[in-house]
């Protein structure tokens, strides 16, 4: 088990140099079950990415790539995705310059690989849904929907509203699963405010985190909404990983019953 991390710890700014990053995994930030890499790659720059025992969603936030696995071979444009389990091999080719969040979690056996293509206006259902509304609309676009088998990954993007909440009301996974938020498309001198807090109700015992882009936060626990200045949208990959097997389930989350 990795050592107890405070809320005030669970920021970390993610590398914007070249190469493959660990930026999330036991023992950084207080999880036990969820990872989460950066891969920077220049125009013309190749990587060959290696699950070894993990599984991965891989999300390319910036630029245009070729990929190629056994199985998959695939031209990549932003907001496109992939998914691998344990013990695969993806050759990835920088055709611009290119960002990927990638989230990752022990693979226990389960799950196949498959590429998703960004589709903006998709029909609302499984893969693209609104959650909220008012002030707290936001789009959802799964990246890794829970109908589609894994072994403990969900994921997905949250696209918010011009100066809006989103993750509202304040939620919490933290007996079934860990989180991540990974924001993307904020730049300074905009920004978000991530806020964390354990106790229902209790808005005075908060920690307030200022989240940019490439601002990765981790949530072994608690209540975790988020608000952008206006003129900015919170914009962010999310990893669930779940604890066991049964939990890989969307549906397990607790409102926060003072703010429904």
């Amino acid at each position: 088990m990795p050592p107890e991390k405070s809320p005030q710890e669970w920021k970390i700014p993610s590398p914007v140099i070249e190469g493959f990053h660990e930026v999330i995994s036991p023992g950084k930030t207080g999880c036990e079950f969820a990872y989460m890499y950066r891969l920077n790659l220049t125009s013309g720059k190749e990587y060959v990415l290696d699950s070894g025992r993990l599984e991965m969603n891989v999300l390319l936030i910036n630029g245009k790539s070729h990929i190629k696995s056994e199985k998959l071979e695939e031209c990549m444009n932003k907001f496109d995705s992939f998914y691998i389990p344990g013990k695969t091999r993806v050759k990835i080719r920088a055709l611009e310059n290119c960002i990927f969040y990638i989230g990752a979690a022990e693979c226990e056996g389960i799950g196949k690989e498959f590429f998703r293509k960004y589709i903006k206006d998709l029909p609302l259902g499984e893969i693209r849904q609104i959650h909220g509304n008012g002030v707290c609309e936001r789009d959802v676009y799964f990246t890794l929907n829970p109908e589609v088998p894994a072994s403990r990954l969900i994921c997905g993007i949250t696209f918010g509203r011009n100066g809006s909440w989103t993750s509202w009301p304040p939620h919490q996974h933290g007996e079934h699963l860990e989180e991540i938020y990974c924001y993307f498309g904020m730049p300074p001198p905009g920004f978000g405010m991530h806020i964390v807090y354990c106790n229902p109700g209790k808005p005075d015992e908060i920690t307030v985190h200022i989240v940019k882009e490439g601002d990765v936060v981790a949530m072994p626990y608690g209540y975790h909404p988020t608000v952008a200045i206006p003129g900015v949208k919170n914009t962010y990959f999310w990893i669930l990983a779940a604890k066991k097997l049964e939990s890989r389930r969307y549906d397990l989350s607790e409102a926060d019953r003072y703010y429904i």
